[in-house]
């Protein structure tokens, strides 16, 4: 049996998470004079969609995905897919406690081994970080349409989440000591 330097040509940390957007309006703070109560658009529709990301912190790399639901199965899925994005590379995944990270009827890939945070402890992982950047260029905006809503978050992960920004988020010093 080959041991794991001899498997596997290089090695990555990734963070992990999962984040839900929807067609609620997503609120934030606004400027306006004192006593003047802010005005804006808002829809009050409960469709969403869940953004699963891995993120490293040391070059940068990331997978993000549209999937329905939170789930094992959507969580396999993800899995599988990580998995194929450079399969020479073994890959340590840092991520939080969800009931379905830890369903019995996974197959975590060989390529990969899951390290859980503490329960209730999600300022320990920076994946946190990408999803609150994406959120805040969501604020006030309003998404007529499943479709636009996923439109707009295709573009985001194009376009925002770039090496460097994963990089700059994610690299918490502790990663680096």
């Amino acid at each position: 049996m080959k041991n794991a330097s001899e498997e596997f040509s290089s090695f990555n940390l990734y963070v992990e998470d999962e984040s839900r957007f929807g067609l609620f309006t997503r609120t934030g703070k606004s400027l306006t004079a004192k006593g003047v109560k802010p005005i804006c658009t808002y829809q009050n529709i409960f469709k969403s969609t869940y953004i699963f990301g891995a993120f490293s912190p040391y070059n940068g790399d990331s997978l993000v995905m549209e999937l329905p639901n939170c789930n094992g199965e959507n969580f396999q899925i993800f899995l599988n897919e990580l998995s194929k994005m450079n399969p020479a590379e073994f890959k340590v995944m840092i991520l939080d406690n969800g009931a379905f990270h830890k369903v019995k009827s996974l197959i975590i890939p060989k390529n990969i081994a899951l390290l859980f945070l503490p329960p209730y402890s999600p300022e320990l992982n920076p994946a946190e970080l990408v999803w609150l950047q994406m959120k805040r260029k969501m604020t006030h905006k309003i998404y007529k349409t499943m479709e636009e809503l996923k439109t707009e978050i295709s573009k985001m992960v194009k376009n925002l989440i770039t090496r460097e920004l994963i990089i700059d988020l994610c690299g918490f010093d502790y990663f680096f000591k």
